[in-house]
């Protein structure tokens, strides 16, 4: 004999319906953010590098076009209207020699300084989760201003070759003397623009530290920023090099 069992009543969450719905939960998906909401300094981190590494292949490729320029100009004769013959009119710049590697100095200098600000930085960044634990303490010991020296001594620099452009103009290298003079003016502010550019960001990141900014955002800035210095002094080594071994 067949019995007839009540109906079941099953409940069907709302959703996004008012205030009662029930919402689905939240996972942390792209951007600088983790689950938690914090933010993820790690992967921005590795975003800039990669961004740096991009950008510093386009500044690469600006000086291998200007060193391409450089010695095809400095083998190329040109026709001398008078004689209608061609002639070699490349003359060796005659550098001030002595304030460029007084110059070199200086940077290999501020190099050393903006890799240690950036270990400085890695390290007060690895220890700021123990900081922050009750009971706990390291110590108030303060960082050597590493990042300030590094401004310093690149401002040093760029003074440098300021100077070192006026002597060029004492011996009688002008901009528009020769194509030789040119290219030496031309490799060396460019270079100096790009370094400029570098000093900027240096003073940004100690402008972020003034304002008590998380140290893991600060060391996002300082990491980038040394890496960027390093490469400005390996391209100034690259510069100097060929203008004193290819005249």
């Amino acid at each position: 004999m067949a019995t007839l069992s009540s109906p079941v009543t099953i409940d069907v969450p709302k959703t996004g319906q008012g205030g009662g719905g029930v919402r689905p939960p939240a996972y942390g998906g792209g951007g600088d953010g983790r689950g938690d909401g914090s933010p993820d300094y790690g992967a921005r981190l590795r975003r800039l590098r990669l961004g740096l590494a991009i950008g510093l292949t386009s500044v690469t490729m600006i000086f291998v076009s200007l060193t391409s320029a450089y010695v095809v100009r400095r083998g190329l004769p040109t026709l001398d209207e008078r004689t209608n013959t061609y002639v070699r009119d490349w003359i060796p710049v005659d550098l001030p020699t002595t304030l460029l590697l007084v110059n070199t100095a200086l940077l290999l200098v501020s190099s050393i300084a903006a890799e240690l600000a950036r270990r400085q930085i890695t390290r007060q960044a690895a220890l700021a989760p123990i900081r922050s634990i009750p009971g706990v303490s390291l110590g108030e010991g303060k960082g050597f201003p590493w990042l300030g020296i590094t401004v310093v001594l690149g401002g040093g620099f760029l003074v440098g070759q300021w100077m070192a452009w006026r002597e060029l103009a004492d011996r009688g290298f002008y901009l528009a003397t020769s194509a030789s003079s040119s290219f030496v003016y031309l490799l060396t502010a460019t270079h100096a623009v790009h370094l400029a550019g570098g000093i900027l960001v240096l003073l940004y990141a100690a402008v972020v530290s003034l304002l008590h900014t998380p140290v893991e955002a600060r060391r996002v800035v300082v990491d980038v920023t040394a890496w960027y210095w390093h490469f400005m002094f390996l391209l100034w080594l690259y510069i100097f090099g060929l203008l004193w071994f290819v005249r």
